[in-house]
């Protein structure tokens, strides 16, 4: 997709380019910047035509206008007393996928038109080029294409007032949405095309392009290093684990970096308590968030952030075999604590005790984990938001923001002493499935925090249940990429963390 700047300060004489017009239900199109690129007698049409039309939230009507021919596009934004981020986030996506089903190639649409007036003009666009992308996005990868090809917004033009670093907010916009889609095209390959050697292979690839270094870690190697945690995941699979460690460096060595964490099973079977055959359909997207890792790193370096940042990938299988950790048993990881598994599907939280653990050679300032941990996530919050804990509330509200930034909304679950007792093992230190039914997001939480009590700060963040979209959400089926706009809000705002 192509992106350009034009000012408003004059008419848009591209005739073949398509004018989107959002307004909201009391709103009229006379009012609208494009409105004046018109030729007088097609104003008039459009502002008679246009009377009936009830601008509810997300709707849209198309009209040609009989003198020049443009295509003009009324898109509703429903009750302005109501507007607000979440719904400000999807319309750029909503329009882009109406205009694909339109076929239209070409369209001009005002970024300021898609934000809260508390933004700037230039933050409005970078967010309106991201989500075009975003939107734009549909898995076709094992799909044979129709003749004449997908349908497909070509070129957007974005209406500006001030053209002044307009350019500059578009292209880094462009590029966060082009990582986000990288990551969901990770997520939705299947398991049997996306294994642990081959995901770390990606994480090579990218470091080669983007200019970061890659060191992965097999079987024997964490052996040496005892990461009982990863290697009893993984123990019913034939597929190798892989750790894979991600390393920027865009700051002086003596600065502490940033750690993120994403959790990589690339297939979840459930192991050998295995999952329902509905439960197992989206599980190949069960490395997520190892997925957004790999995204944000190569997204932080492609843009030359002036930080140091680590990323870690524990990238396994959990499947069922003669060879598999079995309920029961005790996996003593590579901080010394032992494990009693209470339920094989509680993988991910084993999988990232050993990427807490090797995160502390790096004496970091912050470090984040992103897991598709809990179906418990899912009951909370149904699709609409990741959850965050934090035993550091400077660290949680830092995260609150970076998610309302970014666009990856988040909402905080406490992580209070009181819940420590559910992870206490009878047979081993913690327990990685707690005997009672209730909180189990939190619990995921505070199994977690047993491996990260020596990092000044550090958040979990539980993508279970943003992992994959609804309608309503204006992403194609499947993978969304959730995680990687937040981790680079993370590092682009790291400075005002550590100085506030």
């Amino acid at each position: 997709m192509k992106h350009k700047v034009v000012s408003l300060k004059k008419p848009i004489a591209d005739q073949k380019a398509a004018f989107v017009m959002p307004l909201f239900q009391d709103g009229v199109c006379d009012s609208h910047p494009l409105f004046q690129s018109l030729a007088p007698s097609d104003r008039e049409y459009l502002s008679f035509a246009s009377k009936e039309w009830k601008a509810e939230l997300y709707s849209s009507e198309q009209f040609r206008m009989p003198s020049s021919g443009r295509v003009v596009l009324l898109f509703g934004l429903g009750s302005k007393e109501k507007w607000n981020a979440r719904f400000a986030e999807r319309c750029m996506r909503s329009v882009i996928m109406m205009a694909k089903k339109k076929r239209l190639s070409k369209i001009v649409v005002v970024p300021n038109d898609f934000a809260l007036a508390t933004e700037g003009e230039s933050v409005r666009a970078e967010h309106c080029a991201a989500n075009a992308e975003i939107g734009a996005y549909e898995f076709t990868t094992y799909v044979t294409q129709p003749d004449g090809g997908w349908p497909a917004v070509k070129e957007v033009l974005y209406g500006v007032h001030e053209i002044a670093g307009m350019s500059e907010a578009i292209a880094t916009g462009t590029v966060i949405g082009e990582r986000v889609n990288e990551v969901r095209e990770l997520a939705n390959i299947p398991g049997g095309h996306m294994t642990p050697k081959l995901l770390a292979s990606y994480a090579k690839k990218n470091g080669k392009k983007y200019d970061f270094t890659v060191t992965v870690f097999g079987k024997q190697k964490m052996k040496q290093l005892g990461m009982g945690g990863i290697l009893g995941v993984s123990s019913g699979s034939s597929e190798e684990a892989q750790f894979i460690i991600m390393e920027y460096s865009g700051a002086k060595k003596k600065a502490n970096p940033i750690v993120f964490i994403g959790k990589g099973i690339t297939f979840d079977s459930g192991g050998l308590q295995i999952k329902p055959d509905r439960s197992m359909e989206e599980m190949h997207m069960d490395m997520s968030g190892g997925a957004s890792v790999i995204g944000a790193i190569s997204t932080i370096a492609s843009l030359k952030l002036p930080i140091n940042c680590i990323g870690l990938v524990p990238a396994a299988e959990n499947m069922p075999s003669g060879s598999s950790y079995r309920p029961g048993d005790v996996v003593k990881t590579l901080s010394g604590k032992t494990v009693e598994i209470g339920h094989t599907d509680a993988e991910g939280r084993v999988l990232l005790t050993d990427a807490l653990t090797y995160a502390e050679r790096y004496e970091p300032s912050l470090v984040i984990d992103v897991a598709t941990l809990t179906g418990a996530a899912t009951v909370v919050m149904g699709r609409y938001a990741s959850l965050v804990m934090s035993p550091q509330e400077k660290c949680a509200q830092f995260m609150l923001a970076c998610g309302a930034r970014s666009g990856d909304s988040l909402w905080q679950l406490p992580l209070w002493d009181d819940y420590e007792s559910h992870i206490k093992g009878y047979t081993a230190d913690v327990t990685n499935s707690s005997r009672y039914r209730e909180a189990g997001t939190i619990i995921g939480g505070m199994f977690l925090y047993q491996f990260a009590k020596k990092f000044s700060a550090w958040a979990h963040v539980d993508i279970a249940s943003t992992m994959s979209g609804k309608d309503d959400l204006f992403l194609s089926r499947g993978a969304t990429g959730v995680g990687t706009r937040l981790l680079i809000q993370v590092a682009r705002d790291f400075g005002t963390f550590i100085n506030s």
